[in-house]
């Protein structure tokens, strides 16, 4: 996805959430219509949200009202949090070989995968992996249980190596592999 689809994303994620603390806000009396109608020019649309009174909606309506309120502000709260990442650049996509007539992508979700499988083969149980870009190679980031029988240094640093040489060998771009261990598979 490219950043100008992002950015749209993001604003309509934020429009979402927006609009309704607004309209909450006016409801309570913490901002006067007359303040939003003077930025706005929209005083038909003040006038009907002046106007609107509660206790005349029946409870069906007001249920109905409820859940799409809430639906609505799920997705929103879904596209801000998608577009968010928390300091890490994660990419979607990275091109392998750029060779005309040879190109090749790999996704993130294919490098997870393969990371996943590469920590499951060396013993590691319940493996996740989360990805981070640096500069189109990724930092691999996998949690993973130990059975008990095993040692928890010597795996995850054989995860780690199979991790970094499984990657290598698909040719996926790799800056770092980190291992963490979150605890005993029972």
């Amino acid at each position: 996805m490219n950043a100008f689809n992002r950015l749209v994303l993001l604003i309509l994620a934020l429009l979402l959430l927006a609009v309704p603390v607004l309209l909450l806000l006016i409801n309570w009396g913490l901002i006067q219509a007359d303040v939003i109608d003077q930025y706005t020019g929209y005083r038909d649309a003040v006038r009907a949200l002046g106007d609107f009174s509660a206790d005349a909606l029946t409870t069906g309506t007001r249920a109905v009202i409820a859940i799409v309120g809430a639906l609505v502000a799920l997705v929103a709260l879904l596209l801000l949090l998608r577009e968010i990442t928390f300091g890490r650049r994660v990419s979607r996509s990275t091109v392998m070989d750029d060779t005309p007539g040879r190109e090749t992508v790999i996704t993130a979700n294919a490098v997870k995968t393969l990371a996943e499988s590469a920590a499951r083969e060396v013993g590691a149980e319940s493996p996740s992996v989360s990805l981070a870009s640096d500069d189109d190679s990724y930092i691999v980031f996998t949690g993973l249980e130990v059975p008990s029988s095993d040692n928890y240094t010597e795996l995850a640093a054989r995860a780690r190596e199979n991790i970094r040489r499984v990657l290598g060998d698909q040719g996926v771009p790799v800056k770092d592999v980190e291992v963490t261990v979150r605890g005993t598979a029972l």
